[in-house]
Formats: C-alpha cells, sequence, structure tokens
C-alpha cells in the first residue's frame, strides 16, 4: 500500500493539533462523563441502593459501576467493527452522543425512595449504554490520531489522548468539590449532586460541534478509496493467527496497565476515604492535586516511547507498582490516619469466631440474611472500617470481638425478632463502639494530623505509575494492528484489559478487605496481575516503535 504524505518528523502542523485537540477534548468528556458515578459511588449508594445495609450498599454501587466496565469489551466489538467498515470518524461520533445523553438521563433519574427498585434497574442500565459507548470510543480515538501522526512521533501524538481519562476524571472532581463548597454538604448529598450529571449535556453540544469539524482518518480514506477495508474485521480479528496477538496484547498489555490505573487513582480515593476515613472533600482535593502533578508525565512517557520503546516503559511502571503499593499503602494509612495505624499495633482487634459460620458478606440483591454470630460482627466491624485479624474456635461457639483486653460477645440474630432484636443490636454495636473509641480508634480521621503534604506526594508517585503504563500504550495497541482491522482489534483487548482487570478493581478489592479485615488485602489483586502482564509483556509481546503502521 503507498503510504500517506506526512510532514517531516518533528513536524506540529496546524492540522495536527486540530486532530489532537478535537479528539482529545471529546475524549476528555466522555470519561468524565464516565467517572462521574465513580467519585460519586458512595453518595450513589444512599440514594439508590438504600434498601440493603451500608456494607453490601456501598458494595453494590461499587459493583455498578463496574458494570459500565463490564460491557467495553462488547462495546469495542460493535462499534470497532463499524470503526473498521465504515470510518473513525462517525463512529466516534455516535459513541460521545450515547455516552452524553446517558449520563444526562442519571442527573434526573428518580431515587429508591421516590421509584423502587426500578431506580437502581434503570441507574445499571444506563452504566451499561455508558460502558457500550465507551467501548467504541477510545479505540476510535486512539487510532484517528495515532494514524495522523508522522512516523518517529505516535508516542507523542497519542500521549495526548492518554491524558484524557485522567483529566476527565480531574474535571469531574473539580465540578464535585464545586458543587458540594457552593450547595453544601447536606444539600449536595439530598440533590445537587445530580448538577454535575446534568452539565454533561453542554458538554455533550460542544463535543458533538468539535467532531463534527474533523475529517476522516487519511490512511483510512486512502484505504477505502482503493477498495481495501475489511469486509468482515471481526473475523479478521479474532479467527485468524491476529487473534494470538490480541490475546497477547490483553495479557501482556493492558491487563496490567489497567489495574495500575485504577489502584493509582480509583482505589486509592476508596482507600483513603473509606478505609482512612479522611473527609470527601479533603481527599477529592489530594487526588485533584496529584493528578495535577502527574498528568505532564502522560506526556513525558509518550515522548519517551518513541526515543526507547513503548514495552520498555510499560514493563517498568508495572514492576514498580508490584513492589511498591504495599509500602506505599501502608504509608497512605500513616501519614492519613496515624491512629489507626497506631491503634491496631497496640489494640488490635480479632473476630474469634467458628470459620463455618463466617459468610463471605457480598449480597447485592439484598435478599440474604446475616445472622450468625460471626457475620454479624464481621459486618459491624466492616462498616466501621476497622482492620481485625481472625481467630478460629470450637464449633459451636458464639463469636467474639477481642478489643485488646476487652472481649465483647456477639450474638445469634436468627431467633429474636422486633424489640429483642433491636436492644441486642444496640448493646452489641454500643460495647464494639466503647471499646473501638477506648482503644484508639477513630470513627473519622482527625485533621490536625493529617500530612497533607505526604499524601499528595505518596498519590503522585501512584499517578506516575499510571503515566508509564498508560502514556504509551495506545501507540503500542495502535503498531501491533493493521490498518484494515486496527479499530477492531485494539479495542478489544484494551477493553477486556480496562473493563474487565481494571473496572472490577474496587469491588473484588472491597470485597476482600471486608471479607478478611486486613486493610491492605485488596492490593493483593493488582500486585498479581501487574506480575503477570510483567512476565508475559516480556517474554511475547514484541517492540513496535519503529513500525509502519500505513500497511
Amino acid at each position: 500500500m503507498a503510504t500517506t504524505t506526512h510532514p517531516a518528523p518533528g513536524t506540529l502542523t496546524q492540522g495536527h493539533k486540530k486532530v489532537i485537540f478535537a479528539s482529545s477534548l471529546g475524549t476528555v468528556f466522555e470519561w468524565y462523563d464516565f467517572y462521574l458515578y465513580g467519585s460519586l459511588a458512595a453518595i450513589i449508594a444512599k440514594q439508590f441502593f438504600t434498601a440493603l445495609n451500608p456494607t453490601s450498599g456501598f458494595i453494590f454501587a461499587l459493583l455498578a459501576f463496574a458494570a459500565g466496565f463490564a460491557v467495553r469489551p462488547f462495546g469495542a466489538l460493535l462499534f470497532g467493527r463499524l470503526g473498521d467498515m465504515i470510518g473513525r470518524k462517525y463512529t466516534f461520533l455516535v459513541t460521545i452522543v450515547i455516552m452524553g445523553l446517558s449520563t444526562f438521563l442519571v442527573g434526573v433519574l428518580p431515587t429508591y425512595a421516590t421509584i423502587g427498585v426500578a431506580a437502581p434497574i434503570i441507574l445499571i442500565t444506563l452504566r451499561l449504554l455508558q460502558g457500550l459507548a465507551l467501548g467504541g470510543e477510545y479505540g476510535g480515538a486512539a487510532t484517528y490520531v495515532a494514524e495522523h501522526a508522522p512516523q518517529g512521533k505516535r508516542g507523542l501524538y497519542t500521549s495526548f489522548i492518554q491524558t484524557t481519562a485522567t483529566l476527565g476524571l480531574f474535571l469531574s472532581l473539580l465540578i464535585i468539590l464545586g458543587c458540594r463548597y457552593y450547595f453544601g454538604k447536606d444539600a449536595f448529598e439530598a440533590w445537587a449532586w445530580r448538577i454535575p450529571f446534568l452539565l454533561s449535556f453542554v458538554l455533550l453540544m460542544v463535543s458533538v460541534w468539535i467532531r463534527l469539524q474533523l475529517a476522516e482518518s487519511p490512511l483510512f480514506q486512502q484505504m477505502k478509496n482503493e477498495g481495501k477495508t475489511s469486509k468482515a474485521p471481526l473475523t479478521e480479528s479474532f479467527m485468524t493467527r491476529n487473534s494470538r496477538v490480541v490475546i497477547l496484547a490483553l495479557l501482556g498489555a493492558t491487563a496490567g496497565q489497567a489495574v495500575v490505573w485504577y489502584a493509582g487513582q480509583f482505589y486509592a480515593l476508596f482507600f483513603i476515604t473509606q478505609t482512612l476515613k479522611i473527609e470527601a472533600t479533603s481527599a477529592n482535593l489530594m487526588i485533584a492535586g496529584a493528578l495535577a502533578l502527574g498528568t505532564p508525565f502522560f506526556i513525558v512517557f509518550g515522548w519517551l516511547s518513541d526515543k526507547i520503546g513503548r514495552k520498555p516503559i510499560i514493563m517498568a511502571g508495572c514492576l514498580l507498582a508490584a513492589l511498591t503499593y504495599f509500602p506505599i499503602f501502608k504509608a497512605l494509612t500513616h501519614y492519613g490516619n496515624p491512629a489507626i495505624e497506631a491503634a491496631a499495633q497496640s489494640s488490635p482487634v480479632v473476630v474469634v469466631a467458628d470459620p463455618a459460620e463466617c459468610s463471605f458478606q457480598f449480597n447485592p440483591v439484598g435478599t440474604s440474611k446475616f445472622t450468625t454470630s460471626c457475620d454479624i460482627a464481621k459486618s459491624a466491624l466492616a462498616r466501621s472500617g476497622t482492620p481485625y485479624a481472625n481467630e478460629a474456635v470450637a464449633s459451636g461457639s458464639v463469636a467474639s470481638v477481642r478489643v485488646g483486653s476487652t472481649t465483647i460477645a456477639s450474638y445469634e440474630a436468627s431467633g429474636l425478632q422486633g424489640d429483642a432484636a433491636k436492644a441486642e443490636a444496640d448493646r452489641f454495636s454500643s460495647e464494639v463502639k466503647a471499646a473501638l473509641s477506648a482503644a484508639g480508634y477513630p470513627e473519622k480521621a482527625d485533621a490536625t494530623r493529617i500530612n497533607n503534604a505526604m499524601l499528595i506526594v505518596l498519590l503522585t508517585i501512584l499517578v506516575i505509575y499510571v503515566t508509564m503504563v498508560y502514556g504509551p500504550i495506545a501507540a503500542w495497541l495502535v503498531e501491533l494492528f493493521p490498518t484494515r482491522i486496527r479499530y477492531t482489534s485494539m479495542s478489544l483487548p484494551y477493553h477486556i484489559g480496562n473493563g474487565w482487570f481494571g473496572g472490577f478493581l474496587p469491588t473484588i478489592s472491597f470485597a476482600l478487605v471486608a471479607a478478611t479485615g486486613n486493610i491492605y488485602q485488596g492490593l493483593w489483586y493488582p500486585v498479581i496481575i501487574a506480575v503477570m502482564t510483567l512476565v508475559i509483556g516480556t517474554l511475547f509481546l514484541p517492540e513496535t516503535k519503529d513500525v509502519d503502521i500505513s500497511k
């Protein structure tokens, strides 16, 4: 195939700037829409999952957040196929319309208190539509920009697209903080949380107008003019030798990139708010500060990948994350809520129970009743965010909670009803709360003891890991696949990696912590996946920075 004529490498023309700006800005808005839900998960749990207990409600809110990620691969298949058959431009114009309208509708959706179970059902449906749209968005934008880029500059050009996810999160946090400050905490949690969702309609109009100004990708247009577009991109992508590259791209690149991305931003936010009990506004400001400091490194590592390659930078990011996540998150505890750290050392909490009576308390539909003494004890501690260990006793024993030298007996709820059940629950809850307070476990982080500067430093390090694995990934994926099936082939491993391996990270990690009592237990998930990607990517995936993508 004849190659498209480009300016000399190093020349950033006005046309290139327009392509990068239009693609990136539209994608920022789309990520803003998608991440609003994640940033407001705790409030959404109270509005749409009020039939569940607090722990199950929050887990289910995270699960609904993950539902959007679950369908992203299907969006990649649907819109990737269209993008390879009819073009990049119109396909990702459709995706942004679907995303914007779905987000706007979340802003006007009645709560559980108003329409009952229909509220969470509609909410999850809208999340699924968001996921489908995002599944078609990223591959289109990344492919579009890469196919405009001159040889030797694809890492730099596509790194601007890579900033959009973080900038979208940053924008969502800023608007949330602004609304929370202007309307006040109570009004924001009651109704003003809807405003950031409603603003997406304005962003939608801007994004559509911007993308209508763009022309089709030159490589795709030339291929179309020559009659060489794929008639069956799904078959060519996944039923031929190309499928091996798709699988390797998933396991050896995007899976590790995804867990590092979500651990470094979303799980970090969940950790400092839910576990360390740092007030939401302060936590969001810290994350926003870390994002502001770290985001330029997307460009740095994208540029560097044009010099030394995509593979070494991404593999180094996975390695650093696997080696340092545990010490970094322990340092977050030390500088964010040292009272938890001190109390856990001086007066450790232990659930003493028969393991056979301890359930994995994940009940998203709210139908199961956890009535054993072990379940009641663990539920109380999980709701309070208290770290605890487990100690087995003989079968048939009633569970108890040991706080330092104080022991509080739990109770069996199956035979209790009415006032008797309430009295026993109140007794146990007050005794546990009193024991935890006496042992120094805080109900919330003491603002005077939070080392804000160190927290921002630690969070920035996590964001820099994100930039290492994410900055060069678009160029690497684009270069792994031929033009005729590029949109489809790169979109699927990207969205399975990010939608499934990454998107389910908060849910899996939070559930692991709730089950074991170890506040760091959830980190094993991203560490194991990052190591898997490090091994597979290093051994089986090629370096691609000098590949000619016009073929």
